[in-house]
């Protein structure tokens, strides 16, 4: 993962100070690029710790196409929501702010948040989940790479315009293309706005693990993960954790065990703690506050 600590220094050395929508303010650049190869190892961060339940219970809510954070939290402690009312989850800020404030219902068993991610993958631009197949994303795009694997418009966008103001946070990683080549799966994701500290090394891990999830159902091997940023910036509250981050050289990358499965029902049964990553070696966590 040095590429990632190259990013951080390229904006601390060459970035911008600028005012921000959260007020808090950053350090940008507008435009870059890291690339990395799924058959070195899992690009988890090793200079500090990765949430990797959250990463991996965040990603199992997207695919199944719910809005509901509460749900969110019984797929990432995977207990049911009645046991977890004490417990937040990365979203838990944004439905009790954004969510609130456009009027969704909000209460200690639900939360709701829009037509956020996990509706544009499965359910994009319906109204109501559920009301045309033809939205699917996930099983449009799972269904192509098998019938038409040199296509290259094997893509998926969370970025809607009609219902972005609908929406508790619109999407900061709106589009991911994938290709396959010579039988294996790649994966270039297209991200907004990157906050570097916190949420782009959960972004690579959770792009790169559905890049796996994708290779595997289709009987595909993984090969190259892209992430491509748009405005990339690290806020200023973040600025001394990212000067200890520096500091630290990298550890080895783990490798993914992951369980079998050969469809989106049998991925969806599956739980945050069937996927180990082996010989994970990370340093301490560095605390820092997520901006709303």
């Amino acid at each position: 993962m040095k590429q990632y600590l190259d990013a951080l220094q390229h904006i601390v050395v060459n970035g911008e100070d600028v005012s921000d929508r959260t007020g808090v303010g950053t350090r940008s650049v507008f435009g870059y690029q890291m690339h990395f190869n799924l058959q070195d190892g899992f690009p988890a961060v090793t200079t500090k710790k990765l949430a990797w339940r959250s990463i991996v219970g965040e990603l199992l809510w997207f695919l199944e196409g719910s809005t509901d954070e509460r749900r969110l939290a019984e797929r990432t402690f995977e207990k049911d929501r009645a046991e977890l009312i004490d417990k937040k989850t990365i979203w838990t800020a944004n439905a009790d702010s954004q969510g609130v404030a456009l009027g969704y219902k909000n209460t200690e068993l639900i939360k709701q948040l829009g037509p956020v991610y996990g509706h544009q993958w499965r359910h994009f631009d319906a109204q109501e989940d559920g009301l045309d197949e033809k939205a699917d994303q996930i099983t449009w795009l799972i269904n192509e790479i098998k019938t038409n694997p040199d296509s290259r418009r094997l893509v998926l966008s969370a970025w809607n315009p009609n219902q972005i103001k609908e929406m508790a946070l619109p999407p900061c990683h709106t589009l991911a293309q994938f290709r396959a080549l010579n039988g294996r799966l790649s994966c270039q994701l297209y991200q907004r706005s990157a906050d570097m500290f916190l949420g782009v090394p959960f972004n690579i891990a959770s792009y790169s693990l559905l890049t796996y999830m994708l290779a595997q159902i289709c009987g595909l091997k993984v090969g190259r993960f892209i992430w491509t940023g748009g405005d990339c910036h690290i806020y200023n509250n973040h600025s001394e954790q990212v000067k200890e981050q520096l500091q630290r050289k990298p550890h080895n990358l783990p490798d993914l065990m992951m369980p079998e499965f050969i469809n989106i029902t049998e991925l969806l049964a599956t739980s945050p703690s069937d996927y180990k990553l082996i010989n994970y070696d990370p340093m301490d966590s560095i605390k820092a506050p997520m901006a709303v």
